[in-house]
């Protein structure tokens, strides 16, 4: 089931938003913006968070219980890069605002069977240094109440229980901490004592994953490799779902296209590599590249060299991988594998596992 769009996109309209909002306020972080309000409307009702299948930080949290409080819920799911991209901010106002009215509650919805696990989206969580209530919500229950598409989506409820805006994808912080303010303000809360944090600020001390993409850079989107969605694969025959089947790589790969090679499995939402020694190679262009993957069978590891236009990487190397280009996988996550200096070029990726037992499921950039 796939009910988001890819956020990268929903990114660049969200800071077109952005540009208008600043517009209209003279100025996001100036003294009128931070004493104009924002024109808000009534969206609806919130609605329940019974369909939550267990919690994490906090006892079971209701619409009718967080009367009286200002509520931010925050649709997330631990491997997804655009959410982990807005997680600084997120994680700031649930600490900056908390003694003021402001409950942040974040809304795990699973893309992948794994995330499902709950000892994965804890131990993530822990890593993460997530605080705030986290609501399971592996049947989306509370994401078909929302009636919500994407991944990140953040809805901002009044201290009345009332939906007051919405926002979807990343970007568009300073406003979203503007209205933080002005709702608690409207519940009460007197003056807010404290300034709007520069996006600038936050994105510049944000690390690792949660670093901002290089957008001006950015020529390769999402790509999942499994059979139902991936886009331009091209080993020599395609692809044949659900039965092993030795792989190639072609001669020459076009920008963000990608290739097997060695013995692997199709499935419809991964790959999975039944011989040591396989390998991933793909095209792209962008600073980051990032994939989902991890040991077919819980406790096992598989370890894996990276290579880039055919070197180690060296400076390149991402948060997972050394300079020569060694990791090991060792979980189901998200792992950054490169990480580029200036100037960005189209570059030839490859990832050999020495290892049999892996499964891949999406590649993003940043």
């Amino acid at each position: 089931m796939r009910e988001q769009v890819n956020c990268d996109r929903r990114r660049f309209l969200g800071t077109a938003a952005m540009a208008l909002a600043t517009a209209e306020l003279g100025g996001i972080g100036s003294a009128k913006a931070e004493s104009s309000k924002i024109r808000l409307g009534i969206e609806g009702k919130m609605p329940s968070l019974a369909g939550a299948t267990e919690w994490l930080n906090s006892p079971p949290l209701t619409a009718a219980g967080l009367r009286g409080k200002v509520v931010l819920i925050d649709f997330c799911t631990y491997t997804c890069i655009n959410w982990l991209r807005t997680l600084p901010f997120v994680r700031g106002w649930a600490e900056r605002y908390k003694d003021q009215g402001l409950v942040v509650i974040g809304a795990h919805t699973p893309e992948f069977a794994f995330e499902k696990n709950i000892d994965n989206v804890r131990r993530a969580a822990k890593e993460m240094r997530i605080e705030y209530p986290l609501a399971i919500d592996n049947e989306y229950a509370i994401w078909r109440a929302f009636k919500n598409e994407y991944w990140p989506a953040l809805y901002f409820i009044d201290a009345q229980g009332r939906i007051r805006h919405h926002h979807f994808g990343e970007g568009e912080y300073e406003q979203s901490e503007l209205i933080i303010q002005q709702l608690l303000t409207e519940a009460g809360s007197g003056s807010v004592g404290h300034a709007i944090v520069s996006a600038s600020r936050v994105e510049e001390a944000a690390s690792g994953v949660e670093a901002p993409a290089d957008w001006g850079s950015l020529k390769s989107q999402e790509n999942y490799l499994g059979w139902e969605r991936t886009e331009n694969f091209a080993s020599p025959g395609g692809a044949v779902l659900g039965k092993r089947r030795g792989y190639a790589v072609p001669v020459r790969l076009s920008l963000n296209h990608w290739a097997l090679a060695g013995d692997w499995t199709v499935e419809k939402p991964s790959i999975a590599l039944n011989q040591a020694n396989g390998r991933i190679e793909y095209r792209f262009h962008a600073r980051d590249l990032h994939l989902v993957m991890g040991p077919a069978a819980h406790g096992t590891s598989v370890r894996f060299h990276v290579l880039i236009d055919g070197q180690p990487p060296g400076a390149a190397h991402g948060g997972d991988v050394d300079d020569k280009g060694n990791g090991t996988v060792t979980e189901q996550r998200l792992y950054q594998l490169i990480r580029q200096r200036k100037p960005i070029d189209d570059r030839q990726f490859a990832i050999e596992f020495l290892d049999p037992g892996v499964e891949a499921f999406s590649f993003t950039f940043g």
